[in-house]
Protein backbone atom coordinates (compact mmCIF):
# COMPACT_ATOMS: atom_id res chain seq x y z
CA UNK A 1 0.00 0.00 0.00
CA UNK A 2 1.22 3.48 -0.91
CA UNK A 3 1.33 5.96 1.98
CA UNK A 4 0.99 9.74 1.64
CA UNK A 5 1.07 12.71 4.02
CA UNK A 6 -1.01 15.63 2.71
CA UNK A 7 -0.84 19.20 3.96
CA UNK A 8 -3.93 20.61 2.21
CA UNK A 9 -3.12 24.21 3.10
CA UNK A 10 -4.92 27.51 2.57
CA UNK A 11 -2.24 28.73 0.16
CA UNK A 12 -0.12 25.70 -0.80
CA UNK A 13 -0.76 21.95 -0.85
CA UNK A 14 2.22 19.72 -0.08
CA UNK A 15 2.32 15.94 -0.51
CA UNK A 16 4.93 13.59 0.95
CA UNK A 17 5.18 10.06 -0.47
CA UNK A 18 6.87 7.34 1.54
CA UNK A 19 10.00 6.29 -0.33
CA UNK A 20 10.16 9.47 -2.43
CA UNK A 21 9.94 12.42 -0.03
CA UNK A 22 8.07 15.61 -0.93
CA UNK A 23 6.61 15.04 -4.40
CA UNK A 24 4.29 18.04 -4.78
CA UNK A 25 4.02 21.66 -3.62
CA UNK A 26 1.39 23.65 -5.54
CA UNK A 27 -1.06 26.46 -4.90
CA UNK A 28 -4.39 25.33 -3.40
CA UNK A 29 -6.23 27.18 -6.13
CA UNK A 30 -8.58 26.68 -9.10
CA UNK A 31 -10.07 28.99 -11.74
CA UNK A 32 -13.80 28.71 -12.37
CA UNK A 33 -15.99 29.62 -15.34
CA UNK A 34 -18.70 31.63 -13.56
CA UNK A 35 -21.70 30.67 -15.69
CA UNK A 36 -21.11 26.92 -15.72
CA UNK A 37 -18.97 26.35 -12.63
CA UNK A 38 -16.50 24.46 -14.80
CA UNK A 39 -12.93 24.32 -13.53
CA UNK A 40 -10.54 25.78 -16.10
CA UNK A 41 -7.16 25.56 -14.33
CA UNK A 42 -5.62 23.97 -11.23
CA UNK A 43 -2.79 24.70 -8.81
CA UNK A 44 0.06 27.01 -9.81
CA UNK A 45 -1.43 27.59 -13.25
CA UNK A 46 -4.62 28.88 -11.63
CA UNK A 47 -2.80 31.10 -9.12
CA UNK A 48 -0.85 32.84 -11.91
CA UNK A 49 -4.21 34.18 -13.13
CA UNK A 50 -5.04 35.85 -9.79
CA UNK A 51 -6.07 39.44 -10.48
CA UNK A 52 -5.70 38.97 -14.25
CA UNK A 53 -8.89 37.14 -15.24
CA UNK A 54 -11.84 38.47 -17.24
CA UNK A 55 -15.14 39.01 -15.44
CA UNK A 56 -16.46 35.60 -16.56
CA UNK A 57 -13.71 33.76 -14.66
CA UNK A 58 -13.16 33.48 -10.91
CA UNK A 59 -10.06 32.42 -9.02
CA UNK A 60 -11.15 30.21 -6.12
CA UNK A 61 -9.29 29.02 -3.01
CA UNK A 62 -11.39 26.06 -1.75
CA UNK A 63 -9.52 25.89 1.57
CA UNK A 64 -9.63 29.00 3.76
CA UNK A 65 -8.13 29.41 7.24
CA UNK A 66 -7.65 25.66 7.49
CA UNK A 67 -11.30 24.90 6.67
CA UNK A 68 -12.64 23.35 3.47
CA UNK A 69 -15.15 25.89 2.14
CA UNK A 70 -16.07 24.28 -1.19
CA UNK A 71 -16.01 20.50 -1.11
CA UNK A 72 -16.60 20.06 -4.83
CA UNK A 73 -13.68 22.22 -5.91
CA UNK A 74 -11.47 20.89 -3.09
CA UNK A 75 -12.13 17.30 -4.21
CA UNK A 76 -11.42 18.11 -7.87
CA UNK A 77 -8.19 19.88 -6.92
CA UNK A 78 -7.05 17.06 -4.63
CA UNK A 79 -7.80 14.50 -7.35
CA UNK A 80 -5.73 16.56 -9.80
CA UNK A 81 -2.80 16.60 -7.37
CA UNK A 82 -3.07 12.88 -6.66
CA UNK A 83 -3.03 12.07 -10.37
CA UNK A 84 0.36 13.80 -10.52
CA UNK A 85 1.93 11.65 -7.81
CA UNK A 86 0.05 8.33 -7.70
CA UNK A 87 -0.61 5.66 -10.29
CA UNK A 88 -4.24 4.56 -10.33
CA UNK A 89 -3.36 0.91 -9.66
CA UNK A 90 -2.13 1.74 -6.16
CA UNK A 91 -4.15 1.44 -2.97
CA UNK A 92 -3.44 4.60 -0.98
CA UNK A 93 -3.46 5.46 2.72
CA UNK A 94 -3.33 9.21 3.43
CA UNK A 95 -2.61 11.24 6.54
CA UNK A 96 -3.99 14.79 6.52
CA UNK A 97 -2.19 17.50 8.50
CA UNK A 98 -4.84 19.54 10.34
CA UNK A 99 -4.74 22.52 12.75
CA UNK A 100 -4.64 22.05 16.51
CA UNK A 101 -8.10 21.22 17.93
CA UNK A 102 -9.53 20.54 14.47
CA UNK A 103 -13.26 19.84 14.96
CA UNK A 104 -15.01 16.58 14.09
CA UNK A 105 -17.12 18.48 11.54
CA UNK A 106 -13.97 19.74 9.79
CA UNK A 107 -12.49 16.24 9.72
CA UNK A 108 -15.71 14.87 8.22
CA UNK A 109 -15.36 17.41 5.41
CA UNK A 110 -11.82 16.21 4.77
CA UNK A 111 -13.11 12.61 4.67
CA UNK A 112 -15.81 13.45 2.12
CA UNK A 113 -13.33 15.33 -0.06
CA UNK A 114 -10.82 12.49 0.23
CA UNK A 115 -13.41 9.89 -0.82
CA UNK A 116 -14.47 12.03 -3.78
CA UNK A 117 -10.81 12.27 -4.82
CA UNK A 118 -10.39 8.48 -4.62
CA UNK A 119 -8.89 8.08 -1.12
CA UNK A 120 -10.59 5.56 1.14
CA UNK A 121 -8.16 5.22 4.05
CA UNK A 122 -7.65 8.54 5.85
CA UNK A 123 -6.15 9.52 9.21
CA UNK A 124 -5.41 12.90 10.80
CA UNK A 125 -2.60 14.45 12.84
CA UNK A 126 -2.43 17.92 14.38
CA UNK A 127 0.22 20.34 13.14
CA UNK A 128 1.93 21.07 16.52
CA UNK A 129 3.12 17.45 16.66
CA UNK A 130 4.09 17.48 13.00
CA UNK A 131 6.03 20.74 13.35
CA UNK A 132 8.21 19.04 15.97
CA UNK A 133 8.59 15.77 14.09
CA UNK A 134 9.44 17.65 10.88
CA UNK A 135 12.40 19.21 12.71
CA UNK A 136 13.51 15.96 14.41
CA UNK A 137 12.66 17.40 17.82
CA UNK A 138 12.75 14.63 20.47
CA UNK A 139 9.38 14.26 22.20
CA UNK A 140 8.23 11.67 24.73
CA UNK A 141 5.88 11.38 27.69
CA UNK A 142 8.47 13.13 29.87
CA UNK A 143 9.95 15.50 27.27
CA UNK A 144 7.32 18.01 26.13
CA UNK A 145 7.82 20.44 23.27
CA UNK A 146 6.41 23.86 22.40
CA UNK A 147 5.71 24.58 18.72
CA UNK A 148 4.10 27.30 16.65
CA UNK A 149 3.02 26.58 13.08
CA UNK A 150 2.21 29.74 11.11
CA UNK A 151 0.21 28.94 7.99
CA UNK A 152 -1.31 31.23 5.38
CA UNK A 153 -4.72 31.24 7.06
CA UNK A 154 -4.24 29.80 10.54
CA UNK A 155 -1.62 29.55 13.26
CA UNK A 156 -1.51 26.60 15.67
CA UNK A 157 0.35 26.97 18.93
CA UNK A 158 0.72 24.19 21.49
CA UNK A 159 2.77 22.67 24.27
CA UNK A 160 2.52 18.88 24.20
CA UNK A 161 4.11 15.52 24.91
CA UNK A 162 3.34 12.04 23.59
CA UNK A 163 0.66 11.88 26.30
CA UNK A 164 -1.27 14.65 24.52
CA UNK A 165 -1.61 18.40 24.20
CA UNK A 166 -1.01 20.16 27.51
CA UNK A 167 -2.23 23.56 26.29
CA UNK A 168 -2.89 24.74 22.76
CA UNK A 169 -5.01 26.83 20.45
CA UNK A 170 -5.52 27.73 16.81
CA UNK A 171 -6.05 31.34 15.72
CA UNK A 172 -7.22 32.81 12.42
CA UNK A 173 -3.99 34.72 11.87
CA UNK A 174 -1.38 33.94 9.22
CA UNK A 175 0.58 35.03 6.18
CA UNK A 176 -2.53 36.05 4.22
CA UNK A 177 -3.37 38.68 6.85
CA UNK A 178 0.04 40.22 6.31
CA UNK A 179 -0.45 40.25 2.53
CA UNK A 180 -3.79 42.08 2.79
CA UNK A 181 -2.38 44.62 5.26
CA UNK A 182 0.65 45.22 3.02
CA UNK A 183 -1.70 46.03 0.11
CA UNK A 184 -3.50 48.64 2.25
CA UNK A 185 -0.24 50.00 3.69
CA UNK A 186 1.37 50.48 0.25
CA UNK A 187 -1.79 52.26 -0.97
CA UNK A 188 -1.71 54.64 2.01
CA UNK A 189 2.05 55.21 1.97
CA UNK A 190 2.82 55.35 -1.77
CA UNK A 191 -0.62 56.07 -3.27
CA UNK A 192 -0.14 52.84 -5.23
CA UNK A 193 -2.59 49.97 -5.57
CA UNK A 194 -0.92 46.54 -5.82
CA UNK A 195 -2.41 43.07 -6.18
CA UNK A 196 -2.24 39.95 -4.02
CA UNK A 197 0.59 38.35 -5.97
CA UNK A 198 2.69 41.51 -5.75
CA UNK A 199 2.01 41.82 -2.03
CA UNK A 200 3.04 38.22 -1.38
CA UNK A 201 6.19 38.66 -3.47
CA UNK A 202 7.02 41.89 -1.63
CA UNK A 203 6.68 40.15 1.76
CA UNK A 204 8.81 37.20 0.67
CA UNK A 205 11.47 39.39 -0.97
CA UNK A 206 12.10 42.18 1.52
CA UNK A 207 9.87 41.32 4.50
CA UNK A 208 11.90 41.66 7.68
CA UNK A 209 11.59 42.10 11.44
CA UNK A 210 15.00 43.76 11.68
CA UNK A 211 14.77 47.45 12.57
CA UNK A 212 16.20 49.74 9.85
CA UNK A 213 16.70 46.86 7.40
CA UNK A 214 17.62 48.53 4.09
CA UNK A 215 16.63 45.80 1.63
CA UNK A 216 14.43 47.15 -1.16
CA UNK A 217 12.70 46.10 -4.36
CA UNK A 218 10.69 47.68 -7.17
CA UNK A 219 6.93 47.16 -7.04
CA UNK A 220 4.58 47.78 -9.96
CA UNK A 221 0.96 48.81 -9.58
CA UNK A 222 -1.72 51.37 -10.37
CA UNK A 223 -1.57 54.97 -9.17
CA UNK A 224 -4.60 55.48 -6.91
CA UNK A 225 -5.11 59.08 -8.09
CA UNK A 226 -4.42 58.96 -11.82
CA UNK A 227 -5.17 55.29 -12.50
CA UNK A 228 -1.97 54.99 -14.54
CA UNK A 229 0.64 52.23 -14.12
CA UNK A 230 3.49 53.27 -11.84
CA UNK A 231 6.50 51.76 -10.08
CA UNK A 232 7.95 52.55 -6.66
CA UNK A 233 10.88 51.31 -4.60
CA UNK A 234 9.68 49.68 -1.35
CA UNK A 235 12.08 48.84 1.47
CA UNK A 236 11.88 46.40 4.37
CA UNK A 237 11.29 49.31 6.75
CA UNK A 238 8.30 50.45 4.65
CA UNK A 239 6.39 47.20 5.30
CA UNK A 240 7.68 46.45 8.82
CA UNK A 241 4.47 47.70 10.48
CA UNK A 242 1.93 45.45 8.68
CA UNK A 243 4.16 42.43 9.25
CA UNK A 244 4.96 43.15 12.89
CA UNK A 245 1.30 43.66 13.84
CA UNK A 246 0.48 40.03 13.08
CA UNK A 247 3.71 38.57 14.43
CA UNK A 248 3.02 40.40 17.71
CA UNK A 249 -0.49 38.93 17.75
CA UNK A 250 0.92 35.40 17.32
CA UNK A 251 3.45 36.02 20.11
CA UNK A 252 0.65 37.29 22.34
CA UNK A 253 -1.21 34.00 21.94
CA UNK A 254 1.99 32.02 22.49
CA UNK A 255 2.40 33.87 25.81
CA UNK A 256 -1.14 32.81 26.79
CA UNK A 257 -0.18 29.17 26.25
CA UNK A 258 3.02 29.57 28.28
CA UNK A 259 1.09 31.06 31.21
CA UNK A 260 -1.15 27.96 31.38
CA UNK A 261 1.68 25.46 31.71
CA UNK A 262 2.55 23.57 34.91
CA UNK A 263 5.82 24.62 36.52
CA UNK A 264 7.77 21.50 35.49
CA UNK A 265 6.66 21.87 31.88
CA UNK A 266 7.67 25.54 31.94
CA UNK A 267 11.11 24.52 33.13
CA UNK A 268 11.52 22.24 30.10
CA UNK A 269 10.31 24.99 27.76
CA UNK A 270 12.79 27.44 29.28
CA UNK A 271 15.59 24.98 28.60
CA UNK A 272 14.58 23.75 25.12
CA UNK A 273 12.90 26.85 23.68
CA UNK A 274 10.19 27.20 21.05
CA UNK A 275 10.11 25.49 17.65
CA UNK A 276 8.73 27.48 14.71
CA UNK A 277 7.36 26.27 11.38
CA UNK A 278 5.59 27.83 8.39
CA UNK A 279 6.68 29.99 5.47
CA UNK A 280 6.37 33.24 7.45
CA UNK A 281 9.27 32.07 9.63
CA UNK A 282 11.60 32.68 6.68
CA UNK A 283 11.29 36.45 7.21
CA UNK A 284 14.63 38.04 8.09
CA UNK A 285 15.11 38.38 11.84
CA UNK A 286 12.05 36.27 12.71
CA UNK A 287 13.73 33.89 15.18
CA UNK A 288 15.60 36.70 16.96
CA UNK A 289 12.42 38.79 17.24
CA UNK A 290 10.40 35.91 18.74
CA UNK A 291 13.26 34.95 21.06
CA UNK A 292 13.59 38.53 22.32
CA UNK A 293 9.85 38.90 22.95
CA UNK A 294 9.38 35.53 24.68
CA UNK A 295 12.77 35.52 26.43
CA UNK A 296 13.51 31.98 25.28
CA UNK A 297 15.43 30.33 22.44
CA UNK A 298 13.55 30.17 19.13
CA UNK A 299 14.39 27.46 16.61
CA UNK A 300 13.31 27.52 12.96
CA UNK A 301 13.22 24.49 10.68
CA UNK A 302 15.77 24.41 7.87
CA UNK A 303 12.83 24.52 5.44
CA UNK A 304 10.02 25.97 7.56
CA UNK A 305 7.33 25.81 4.86
CA UNK A 306 7.85 22.05 4.49
CA UNK A 307 8.23 21.15 8.18
CA UNK A 308 4.60 20.08 8.63
CA UNK A 309 4.42 17.74 5.65
CA UNK A 310 7.84 16.31 6.57
CA UNK A 311 6.45 15.58 10.03
CA UNK A 312 3.42 14.01 8.37
CA UNK A 313 5.70 11.79 6.31
CA UNK A 314 7.57 10.68 9.41
CA UNK A 315 4.26 9.93 11.14
CA UNK A 316 2.66 7.86 8.41
CA UNK A 317 5.92 6.00 7.95
CA UNK A 318 5.99 4.88 11.60
CA UNK A 319 3.14 2.81 13.04
CA UNK A 320 4.38 3.54 16.57
CA UNK A 321 4.31 7.33 16.11
CA UNK A 322 0.99 7.23 14.23
CA UNK A 323 -0.61 5.21 17.04
CA UNK A 324 0.39 7.86 19.58
CA UNK A 325 -0.54 11.10 17.80
CA UNK A 326 -3.14 10.39 15.08
CA UNK A 327 -6.68 11.53 15.83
Amino acid sequence: MLKLAIDFGTAVTKIYKIGSGIVLAEATCVTIQKETGEIRAFGNEAKRLLGKTAELTDVCFPVYEGEILNERYAAALLEYFLQKVVRRAYSVEALFCVPCACSLESREKYCRVARSAGLNRVTFAETPYLAALGQDVPISESTPAFTVDIGAGKTSCAAFSLDGIIAGLTMNVGGNNMDVHIIDHVAETFNLKIGSLSSEKLKNTVGSLIENDNQSTIVNGRDVTTGKPRSVSVSSADILLPIRIYVDKIIEYAELILKKLPAEVSAVMCKNGIYLAGGVCSLAGFADYVSDRLQMDAHIASDPQMAIVLGGGRTIGSAAIAKRICL
